[in-house]
């Protein structure tokens, strides 16, 4: 009971608190709505709004771990107020803020996702699908970059997996070990959950075989 009472209650101010953004962005009033969200991170999570907003998504995480039990409800709170606050920048045309907003929210949205949060605030999934469309027209950091690659493989989009996998490798921030030891994890999946993934077991053996050949190219070089 006390749990659940405790949820309604979370519920309820959020409810309240992207109300009350939404009223101040109708009414222009854009610094009011940028100090009200201040207001209410400093109030409602034992960590400071700067401090929030200074930590990466990773070591937000920690923090809001106790006893190995992540907060997920206080992650799910922050991450919908830093997309609100995302839109209070994108209507005062700061578009570096706007995008560091949306992509902090895109990253703790997608550890929700990973850790399989029960929604009690918001979907995590619907949200990732929002804030990718919304940062589409932009590169995505690498550290957004290998959270997609981890949740599509989780998610079983293996194809999706697999278009990460080759960006990291573009970006030479994966070793093409660790990118042939994705392809081998594939390839003991059944053919069917392969199919079912957009990745069907030939193009996971093509995928690896280019791998392993730029491997060898690499040793002969050395």
């Amino acid at each position: 009971m006390f749990q659940r009472d405790y949820f309604m209650r979370m519920i309820e101010q959020m409810t309240e608190a992207v109300g009350q953004v939404l009223q101040l962005r109708k009414e222009r009033k854009h610094e009011e709505a940028l100090e009200y969200l201040d207001d209410l991170l400093d109030k409602q999570f034992r960590l400071s709004s700067k401090l929030i907003r200074s930590l990466s998504d990773e070591d937000l995480v920690k923090v809001l771990t106790t006893n190995g039990v992540l907060e997920t409800d206080h992650l799910q709170a922050i991450a919908l107020l830093l997309k609100q606050e995302a839109l209070i920048y994108e209507e005062l045309g700061r578009e570096d803020e706007t995008f560091a907003a949306n992509v902090k929210a895109l990253q703790l949205f997608l550890r929700l996702a990973l850790a399989d949060a029960e929604p009690t605030l918001a979907e995590p999934r619907e949200q990732i699908g929002e804030l990718l469309e919304t940062l589409r027209p932009y590169e995505l950091p690498i550290s957004v970059k290998r959270l997609l690659m981890d949740w599509h493989m989780a998610e079983g989009q293996y194809d999706l997996a697999e278009n990460m996998l080759y960006e990291l490798l573009s970006d030479q921030a994966i070793w093409s070990e660790e990118a042939a030891g994705i392809y081998k994890r594939l390839l003991l999946l059944t053919d069917e959950e392969l199919e079912a993934g957009g990745l069907p077991r030939d193009e996971v053996e093509q995928g690896l075989a280019s791998l392993l050949a730029i491997q060898d190219e690499s040793r002969k070089q050395a």
